[in-house]
């Protein structure tokens, strides 16, 4: 924790982080004895097309203890408390249950089957890669699925601007932003993420954060849809209006336990992938060994 005692959280993309926004916006945290707030980080300092996971913001500011949580996709979860020299456990599924989609300008490109040793860009080790491979791997052979490292949404979305990449995994609101300039879709995927804590964050400390960030959801579900777009399309100024903003996308839920049988379905379709070495279990990676 910050040396006042605040909690720390590592900021991802409005539209995962969602919650935690509402949250603080409404004070929600510190009404059950929370001071949190985003790290703040100089983004200049960060390579959007970095490879490296570990490098990138949310995890490089984890890693150097600037932050005390962070979400991202349950897959990453893993392979970031694999990859990571800091300690840490995944502590529950976030609340943010998004689509990426698999989209395209070419009109050679309709459906998945289309795809065969098509590269579909993407970000390594994030959930626009492990999406492309659930939804691919459905339909073609192994061998002839093809991702190709990108870097973020909005180098995904300009590659396939300019044609550079025919397919890209793309989530909201840089998603919408494609439909509307003529991309259609070929599929999507829905997935939740997990969230990454630090190892000092006590159980009532876990316990009143969960807690605020599912009232968060519950104010989420019941106020107008431009509320929560605003936040969402901040990151596309210009390209995008709330109003625009689909939300068939995107949905808000609870956070769920991560459950030991879900892990290991996880954890051995990772494996099957050469996506990790499979040298944790459940209970070194969720904290319950």
């Amino acid at each position: 924790m910050g040396t006042d005692g605040t909690l720390v959280i590592s900021p991802n993309h409005p539209v995962f982080d969602l919650p935690e926004i509402v949250a603080l916006e409404r004070g929600l945290f510190s009404r059950r004895g929370l001071e949190v707030r985003f790290a703040e980080a100089d983004e200049t300092t960060y390579d959007p097309s970095e490879r490296d996971p570990i490098a990138r913001r949310k995890e490089a500011l984890y890693e150097t203890e600037g932050a005390d949580v962070y979400n991202l996709c349950e897959w990453g979860g893993i392979d970031r408390l694999e990859r990571g020299r800091r300690a840490g456990r995944i502590d529950y599924l976030r609340p943010a249950v998004v689509a990426q989609a698999l989209v395209s300008f070419d009109p050679l490109l309709n459906e998945p089957h289309d795809l065969g040793g098509v590269p579909v860009a993407v970000n390594e080790f994030t959930g626009s890669h492990y999406t492309a491979l659930h939804l691919l791997g459905n339909t073609l052979a192994r061998q002839e699925v093809v991702v190709r490292h990108v870097g973020a949404p909005h180098l995904r979305l300009r590659a396939l601007r300019s044609g550079q990449a025919r397919a890209a995994m793309l989530m909201e609101p840089f998603l919408s932003v494609a439909l509307k300039e003529g991309a259609h879709l070929l599929g999507s995927y829905f997935y939740r993420g997990s969230q990454v804590v630090a190892p000092h964050l006590g159980q009532e400390h876990r316990d009143a954060y969960i807690l605020a960030v599912n009232q968060a959801v519950d104010l989420i579900r019941e106020r107008p849809w431009r509320e929560s777009a605003h936040h969402i399309v901040r990151e596309v100024e210009g390209d995008l209006t709330p109003e625009e903003l689909g939300r068939s996308h995107v949905r808000y839920t609870h956070a769920q336990p991560f459950a030991a049988k879900r892990f290991h379905e996880s954890y051995a379709w990772m494996k099957s992938w050469g996506l990790t070495e499979g040298r944790n279990d459940y209970g070194s990676l969720l904290g319950t060994g």
